[in-house]
């Protein structure tokens, strides 16, 4: 069998994984409000606005150092699972080092890192690091296979801002049924400009991970991927949000600012996050880094697989409770219950990096369009679909560029590319808002929408392993909005 039809009988295996269907998506009850989607499933959405799980802090890993080489090395399993959601139903999983979901790894700039990843799943998969800037050949993408039961070192040095990334399998047309069983954690960088702030920087005492994802959950709290045409069009999407795996959460927040490391994790839905009262916020990162200074917000809107880090001043509201919610569902899905603290007063200060340098449109050579389009039931950039046997593009090592990223469809798309960041120049011919003003590696492209970036290419590619682009919609990536590009 060729790597193509393995990875096709890949995935029908996992849509067998779960003990029970849900069908597909659509629109919910329940209390915290409903979930809308593709497809006809009117199971209510399991967010109840009755929070009474505790939340759960991923645990941290920062590597044991070699003795010999002094490099940091991770040992990560991905591996097969159970979990139970709701206490009812069993629902068949996977996870790295345990059962759903990841341990966080924490990594400072500067770094020799070696991450052992052994493939236990039963079916090949890759393990790809979001935002992180590793050697094309140790990025984890479809050109790097892990085989079941085979063990892949990725081995670099962390060479990149203090940033909060993600990693999670990226293998060519089944990535969106492996991150839905679970495969997916944060990864931390630090660096000494962060660290020298006065930011809240405690994990799990007053800076928290927040995966928010969702899933199509029956009413015992099973679910399993299956995803009808429609579905891969608009793109997978649950009645119900979790948050590091937990439904309905409460975290214990310190009377102090506390830090809120935002992920959307999920598959395909845009979460327009806000706290119910309205309170405002302060946010500090986008995707790779600090931006130069926080911007105040009442809510923030974050497209699959972006990250945003928040600073919430709990401060004088000791024995208050305030819950986190999406808008764009009307779903309630963390509270956070403020209670008494002997931890350390931190002040965010009015200026955050004095190292982030703008890239002007002067010193770009060239603009590259890059093209989000659907018809006749497939997807496209630049009028192609993935081929991982054809490289896209060709990008000139050091060279600065302008991509002109455009979603000429109805329906949302994001873009997402490996190896390097980027800075918005202009959303639809006007200049970005200021949360959008640091350094990304994702953007959320609205139906007929369109955005300039600019970005250096940094680090060439390694011979037959390419960077890839793509919509990070999971069917989208899947069904082939992706391309490949070299640096040379």
């Amino acid at each position: 069998m060729d790597r193509r039809g393995f990875l096709k009988t890949g995935a029908t295996g996992l849509a067998g994984l779960a003990l029970t269907s849900c069908g597909s998506s659509g629109s919910g009850g329940g209390r915290g409000g409903g979930m809308s989607g593709g497809g006809g499933n009117l199971q209510p959405s399991l967010n109840t606005g009755v929070f009474s799980r505790t939340f759960f802090t991923p645990p941290e890993l920062t590597g044991t150092v070699n003795a010999t080489t002094g490099r940091k090395v991770f040992d990560l399993t991905m591996q097969t699972g159970t979990k139970q959601f709701t206490g009812q139903g069993t629902t068949q999983t996977m996870g790295i080092n345990g059962n759903f979901l990841a341990p966080t790894l924490r990594v400072v700039q500067g770094d020799n890192v070696d991450l052992n990843v052994t493939n236990n799943l039963g079916q090949e998969t890759t393990l790809h690091w979001h935002g992180m800037r590793p050697p094309s050949d140790m990025d984890g993408g479809p050109h790097q296979p892990i085989l079941n039961g085979a063990t892949w070192n990725a081995a670099y040095t962390v060479n990149q801002r203090a940033s909060t990334n993600w990693y999670h399998p990226h293998p060519h047309g089944t990535t969106a049924p492996q991150v839905y069983a679970g495969l997916a954690g944060m990864m931390i960088v630090d660096d000494a400009e962060t660290q020298a702030l006065d930011l809240p920087k405690t994990y799990g005492a007053d800076d928290f991970p927040v995966i928010v994802q969702d899933r199509d959950m029956a009413a015992d709290g099973t679910f399993t991927y299956s995803a009808s045409q429609m579905e891969t069009m608009q793109g997978k999407k649950g009645n119900t949000v979790l948050v590091n795996g937990v439904i309905d959460p409460v975290l214990d927040v310190p009377a102090k600012q506390v830090r809120l490391r935002l992920l959307n994790g999920s598959n395909s839905r845009i979460y327009n996050l806000s706290f119910a009262t309205g309170i405002t916020f302060q946010q500090i990162a986008t995707e790779q880094g600090l931006l130069a200074a926080p911007v105040s917000l009442t809510s923030i809107t974050l497209s699959p697989g972006e990250r945003a880090e928040i600073v919430v001043d709990f401060t004088a509201v000791t024995g208050q409770s305030f819950v986190l919610r999406d808008a764009n569902s009307g779903i309630s899905f963390l509270k956070c219950d403020v209670v008494a603290t002997t931890l350390v007063a931190t002040t965010v200060p009015a200026t955050l990096s004095a190292t982030l340098t703008p890239l002007s449109r002067t010193q770009a050579v060239r603009s590259r369009a890059f093209v989000l389009s659907m018809g006749q039931g497939n997807v496209y950039i630049n009028s192609k679909q993935m081929d991982i046997a054809r490289i896209d593009e060709a990008m000139t090592l050091n060279q600065i560029e302008i991509l002109d990223i455009q979603n000429t469809s109805n329906m949302d798309h994001n873009f997402h590319i490996h190896g390097v960041s980027f800075q918005l120049l202009t959303r639809d011919g006007a200049a970005p808002k200021a949360f959008e003003a640091g350094l990304k590696d994702t953007v959320y492209l609205p139906p007929n929408s369109r955005v300039e970036a600019i970005v250096q290419f940094g680090v060439a590619t390694v011979a037959n392993a390419p960077y890839m682009y793509h919509c990070h919609i999971l069917e989208h990536e899947d069904a082939g909005m992706m391309g490949q590009f070299t640096v040379a």
